[in-house]
């Protein structure tokens, strides 16, 4: 009776994560689709500490489960309350490496066990920790490095034959489940097993550390997948549905989305993992001259958007820097009101991570409607009188379709230079995370507009409200 509740809560679990799944495809639904996720969680969770039994025994080491329950609560409660729209990718990038943590554990302890029982283990069972142990280990490695390379406390660190070196460390890692898994019938292998581990933990930082910033959301969501890919191989080791159910939807999702990014950027995954776009080894000195830019004022600005009747909004990172998420959406207000058209067009690489730019808008309480995908804010550019870009850069950038040169060549952008009238706001005419220029700040049509995005919105509004 009490095998049947657990595998009752254990499907509801599995229901909860596909129905939640799905309502995140909506934006109107996703925050109820994350509770429902949740909830299925919470049940799954429940079940397992009260219901689960293993050769007739019950857990019973309730104290330290139920403080581990309440710390990582408080910690992660804290963290989420916190953080600032600008550090989300970081958090969410550590909080992935925590995820692999947990799966690369799980697949030490079951080799604790399995040391500890006969010293045996069939090859089936062996492959399944070997590989829990490498995907989890190298998700956590590379998504703190990640993390530290987001909010920079990392550098991006190259050198000479560094990819060789990587593959030689997935090489020797590969021999190594090889020999454990032939001999698995034999007493396994302390010193290769853990060797394997070490390798793990230098493959994932190397495989990290050469990656540019352009691609960080690529990475992200690559060792995401990772994440659930190791989180489903504890989920094998333990027979738990629930377990592998949500790793395989987290690893599925992770890839696809993974593919997408690469197709937005018009990049195969090879290229992003080894063609260290947007590091920090970009030789400024290669960058062509590119004239001189036109500036515009704050009451010129306000004038000409006051007037406009088509304006489209393009928000980047330097949006969430000055968290001017809510003064934007009080300017799309007060133009509305005044009788324009007023939409946001997102790219897919926009931010830090996925979605960055959805969720900062999100936060705004932005009409979902309002924000256009690629493709279709591209074809409204042409018949938009104003185009204003909120620190955005790189996927605004006109050398990704001219220039062949360039490390972004090829990348689907935003075509803003299309519209009658282009408004950039940066804080400085240095170049974006990709660590090159941008031709369309030189272009006729282009007026800088410099300071913080919060600050100057915060004047183009009282201007407005001055007309």
């Amino acid at each position: 009776m009490q095998a049947s509740v657990l595998t009752l809560c254990y499907l509801a679990g599995s229901i909860s994560f596909i129905l939640g799944l799905k309502m995140l495809s909506d934006p109107l639904r996703a925050r109820k689709g994350n509770l429902i996720a949740g909830a299925g969680m919470c049940v799954a969770i429940a079940g397992t500490i009260f219901l689960y039994e293993s050769d007739g025994t019950t857990l019973h080491n309730y104290p330290w489960i139920f403080a581990g329950l309440a710390i990582g609560s408080f910690i992660g409660y804290g963290a989420a309350k916190k953080v600032k729209m600008t550090a989300m990718p970081e958090m969410v990038s550590l909080f992935n490496g925590m995820g692999g943590a947990c799966a690369a554990l799980i697949s030490l302890t079951e080799f604790d066990r399995v040391l500890n029982d006969t010293g045996t283990a069939t090859a089936g069972h062996l492959l399944i920790i070997l590989l829990g142990l490498v995907i989890g280990t190298v998700s956590f490695t590379g998504s703190v490095i990640a993390w530290g390379k987001l909010n920079g406390k990392v550098s991006d660190f190259t050198f000479r034959g560094q990819h060789v070196l990587n593959l030689a460390f997935l090489f020797l890692i590969i021999v190594g489940i090889g020999y454990m898994v032939v001999t698995s019938g034999e007493r396994v292998n302390v010193v290769v097993f853990y060797g394997i581990l070490c390798l793990s933990i230098l493959y994932g930082i190397q495989f990290v550390m050469p990656i540019g910033g352009a691609d960080m959301p690529v990475v992200i969501s690559l060792l995401n997948s990772f994440t659930g890919v190791a989180a489903a191989c504890g989920g094998f080791l333990y027979d738990n549905k629930v377990m592998l159910t949500g790793g395989i939807l987290v690893g599925a999702a992770g890839t696809l989305l993974t593919i997408l990014m690469c197709k937005a950027m018009n990049r195969s995954l090879k290229n992003v993992l080894i063609g260290s776009f947007g590091g920090g080894n970009a030789k400024p000195g290669l960058q062509k001259e590119q004239g001189n830019f036109k500036e515009i004022s704050i009451q010129d600005t306000a004038v000409v958007m006051a007037y406009a009747s088509k304006v489209m909004i393009v928000p980047g990172y330097g949006l969430a820097v000055a968290q001017a998420q809510h003064v934007c959406h009080e300017l799309e207000k007060m133009l509305t009101d005044r009788g324009a058209q007023v939409s946001y067009a997102i790219h897919p690489v926009a931010g830090r991570m996925p979605g960055h730019m959805n969720v900062l808008l999100a936060e705004a309480d932005v009409n979902y409607d309002k924000l256009l995908e690629m493709e279709r804010a591209n074809e409204e550019f042409p018949t938009t009188d104003v185009v204003l870009i909120l620190g955005a850069n790189d996927v605004v950038n006109p050398a990704a379709k001219t220039d062949s040169s360039s490390p972004i060549y090829g990348m689907p952008i935003l075509d803003v230079e299309k519209a009658k009238m282009v408004i950039v706001n940066k804080r400085s005419m240095k170049p974006g995370y990709a660590g090159i220029e941008n031709e369309l700040f030189f272009q006729p049509g282009t007026s800088m507009l410099f300071g913080d995005a919060k600050t100057v919105l915060q004047q183009v509004v009282s201007e407005i409200k001055n007309l």
